[in-house]
């Protein structure tokens, strides 16, 4: 009977709770969604071999691509519906507790790019112990609860030493309420679009028709690895019960490259405080650094 009350439990959060990663600030200036390739819906995708885990299913064209300085910070934000943004509900909600991770791949165009190049991991926030929990690792320290403390946001910082150009970043929640079984955890992932210039470019852009000049760059090219492909549904860190206690965690995918974030949950706000400056989206921007 209790077996079965908890799998209703579970069953009604996963509903209720599907969330949407859908704006972007950049160096805590407020984008909105305006280089967000938004879901159809906050369902989320479950099955790991398919194209969908690049960046969702049915994504609409983002309007267009954001710029970010070498070694700049860009903060991705989630929601459970589209267009809230209030902080009066958890980001992810029904204890769809995981690990938060961001990848990024480098591509010719972001405004046309399928997300089939190689990705590379620039930040994760996954498990740690509580020292007080001697139950489930429900109630231990989760990259999810640390971005829920952040109103949905969590800041990655961009590694300074890549080479520039046009890129996709990939924001994922892999929510492990329902992982006992395989097939049973929960992926949630938006891509926004932008560019990477480097200190001593010069970048006009003209926003609305996708324009951009972009000269210099770096020359560090992380080894990369393909979605799908990048996960089984029968690794550690996706096939896990955390209803009852554990002794360790397995961050799935790759590890995080040099100059990327590895962030230990608890020990720590993932977001600045303070984010000031919202939509700021210009027709024209200028950039001389």
């Amino acid at each position: 009977m209790k077996s079965l009350i908890l799998a209703s439990t579970l069953a009604i959060q996963g509903v209720a709770s599907h969330s949407i990663f859908q704006d972007l600030w950049v160096n805590g200036v407020d984008k909105s969604n305006t280089c967000v390739r938004m879901p159809s819906s906050n369902s989320p995708v479950t099955d790991v071999s398919s194209n969908s885990l690049r960046c969702n299913a049915g994504t609409k064209a983002a309007a267009s691509k954001c710029s970010v300085d070498a070694g700049g910070t860009v903060t991705v934000e989630m929601h459970q519906q589209p267009g809230d943004r209030s902080c009066s509900n958890e980001a992810i909600g029904g204890a769809h507790y995981g690990p938060v991770l961001v990848y990024m791949t480098k591509v010719s165009d972001a405004a046309t790019a399928d997300g089939s190049t190689g990705w590379f991991k620039v930040f994760e926030d996954g498990w740690a112990p509580a020292a007080a929990n001697k139950g489930a690792a429900d109630n231990d320290y989760w990259g999810v609860k640390d971005m829920n403390s952040c109103c949905g946001k969590v800041d990655v910082k961009i590694p300074s030493d890549l080479a520039a150009g046009d890129y996709l970043l990939r924001a994922e929640v892999i929510a492990l309420h329902t992982a006992g079984q395989a097939g049973g955890a929960q992926f949630y992932m938006s891509c926004c679009k932008f560019f990477f210039k480097r200190s001593g470019d010069v970048v006009l852009m003209r926003r609305g028709l996708d324009q951009l000049t972009v000269t210099g760059g770096g020359s560090n090219s992380p080894a990369t690895v393909k979605i799908p492909g990048l996960y089984k549904s029968s690794d550690p860190g996706i096939k896990i019960n955390i209803h009852s206690a554990v002794t360790g965690y397995t961050i799935p995918g790759p590890a995080v490259v040099a100059g990327g974030t590895t962030k230990t949950p608890g020990t720590g706000a993932v977001c600045a405080k303070t984010k000031a400056l919202r939509g700021t989206n210009d027709i024209w921007d200028f950039a001389s650094m």
